[in-house]
């Protein structure tokens, strides 16, 4: 499989994502209700920061996004999958990625991964075996 040429451009896609991102950041907080100015401290930031997150601001750095996330306890596949579907010339999933609780999901994608693992350490195995086995 090759990785199809996106018909959206990379900053539009980031400033999806940012956007994503702040939504579900901010609904996140309000729902734990965590201030910004408490959130900003436990990060070591300032709570413009955190707004500036919050509103998906263009200039705002993805890895700003997971370490609210994080710091959140949330996991962060509104930041990756819709890189991936833009890579691979499919619809970003808003919706989706819009939901509280995508762990089910995760765990799926996860497991899907775990096999493919498995997959390539047994044919790299069995191609070394083979290689042994042809050498004596």
């Amino acid at each position: 499989m090759t990785l199809q040429s996106p018909q959206t451009t990379d900053s539009e896609v980031l400033s999806l994502i940012k956007e994503l991102s702040g939504k579900l950041i901010e609904r996140r907080r309000r729902r734990d209700r965590v201030t910004q100015r408490h959130m900003a401290r436990g990060i070591g930031r300032s709570e413009r920061w955190v707004r500036e997150i919050e509103a998906g601001v263009v200039t705002s750095m993805i890895e700003d996004h997971i370490r609210c996330a994080h710091a959140l306890r949330m996991t962060t596949p509104h930041v990756f999958i819709p890189l991936l579907a833009v890579e691979h010339d499919m619809p970003i999933p808003r919706e989706l990625l819009m939901q509280d609780d995508l762990w089910e999901l995760e765990r799926e994608m996860l497991e899907v991964v775990a096999r493919h693992q498995a997959a390539i350490v047994a044919r790299l195995a069995q191609r070394a075996g083979t290689l042994k086995g042809g050498d004596r």
